[in-house]
């Protein structure tokens, strides 16, 4: 596994997928332990290490992994494999293993090293590629790292700046993307995946999603007075709903490969929804960030890992009952989390630790039924 011919290193999503969902799997628990006071003796393991590793750590992995992929889809360029990729590999399960082990200052170093890495190849083929249309993923990147910088100075006190404030805004980045993306896969997906269903593209309205997303995040981070917030994060949870509802979702049920994707990104009106809500200090924000998370941002995540998997391996676009039960166990997960931080005290443990379960388990049935997948060559023979 560990020689550059190994399949596994023949291109992004094969080793980050396994990477992120092993983590996804580990890291949950550890951080359940601590809450649960079972490991006061590891300073590491904290609220604010919980809240980086699953965006910065998980969710990264992921993101690289597909961009990687898709970003010679788009170009016709390489895109990093063989020792360039197990070496950028190595560099994100060293910022992983620094972030539980070592001091803050020297887990900065060493996790801050990843993103910058990882983006300047997919800056480098959309650039040669004449590829513009793509470029602002290397923007989104860029202020990822920002954030991720400023989230270790404010951790190693050269700024005051709560480290949830730039979590907060890397998830929003992170949402943004997904909105983009989504907008140009899904109603595609829909299609080809559900017969005789036409999921409705407006551009203006794509248009307008995405503006009414940003505009709703910069007040979120700027903490704009609350019932404007209120205003604009309903406004875009409105917006984003009426985009997914041109696109059919309810026609998808018998395919659970697209239905995935539908129902993951119907949680970010449901987020923002729920942003606007604790704007006016009605329900506590926890619940919004896990349902923007969880239930959006892990979703679409496992959505899309089963859906590059099989394509990317050569192998049918067709999932089975394992496929289908870690779509229920995550979508359960963000149900179970949401309603957390919504129950009264005496059942707030109880449903978090439903949640983990769920979780755990998703992400270990993928590693069960795909890391064969990721490991092997393609059974179409073509290279990746």
């Amino acid at each position: 596994m560990w020689q550059a011919q190994h399949p596994v290193w023949a291109l992004g999503f094969r080793p980050f997928y396994l990477l992120a969902a092993a983590f996804a799997a580990l890291s949950l628990p550890l951080w359940i332990a601590h809450y649960l006071g079972w490991l006061n003796r590891w300073p590491q393991v904290n609220v604010a290490w919980h809240m980086h590793e699953m965006v910065f750590g998980m969710a990264i992995a992921v993101i690289i992994g597909f961009l990687y992929t898709a970003g010679r889809n788009w170009t016709g360029l390489a895109t990093p494999s063989k020792r360039h990729l197990a070496l950028l590999a190595g560099c994100w399960l060293i910022g992983r293993l620094a972030m539980l082990l070592a001091v803050p200052t020297w887990a900065a170093v060493l996790d801050l090293a990843f993103l910058p890495l990882a983006a300047w190849p997919l800056y480098r083929v959309l650039q040669q590629s004449g590829n513009m249309r793509n470029m602002f993923l290397i923007v989104l990147l860029g202020l990822l790292s920002l954030a991720n910088a400023v989230f270790h100075a404010g951790v190693l006190g050269l700024i005051v700046l709560a480290p949830a404030t730039t979590v907060h805004a890397a998830i929003l980045l992170i949402v943004i993307m997904e909105s983009v993306i989504g907008a140009r896969v899904i109603p595609m997906f829909t299609q080809n995946g559900v017969p005789g269903v036409l999921a409705i593209v407006h551009p203006w309205l794509n248009r307008s999603a995405v503006a009414a997303l940003l505009l709703a995040s910069l007040a979120w981070v700027a903490a704009a007075p609350a019932p404007l917030l209120a205003l604009l994060c309903a406004g875009a949870a409105c917006i984003v709903m009426a985009r997914l509802a041109l696109w059919q979702p309810h026609r998808t049920l018998g395919a659970p490969i697209v239905w995935i994707l539908q129902i993951s990104y119907a949680w970010i009106p449901v987020g923002f929804f729920l942003l606007a809500l604790a704007a006016l200090d009605l329900i506590p924000a926890s619940a919004a960030w896990h349902a923007l998370t969880v239930g959006s941002m892990a979703g679409l995540i496992l959505g899309m890992m089963t859906r590059t998997t099989l394509g990317h391996t050569g192998r049918p676009l067709k999932t089975g009952c394992l496929e289908l039960a870690l779509y229920l166990l995550i979508q359960t997960a963000a149900l179970a989390r949401v309603a957390a931080s919504l129950l009264t005290p005496a059942l707030y443990q109880a449903s978090l630790v439903l949640a983990m379960f769920c979780w755990c388990a998703a992400f270990l049935l993928f590693l069960f039924a795909y890391t064969p997948y990721l490991l092997s060559v393609r059974v179409d023979g073509r290279e990746g």
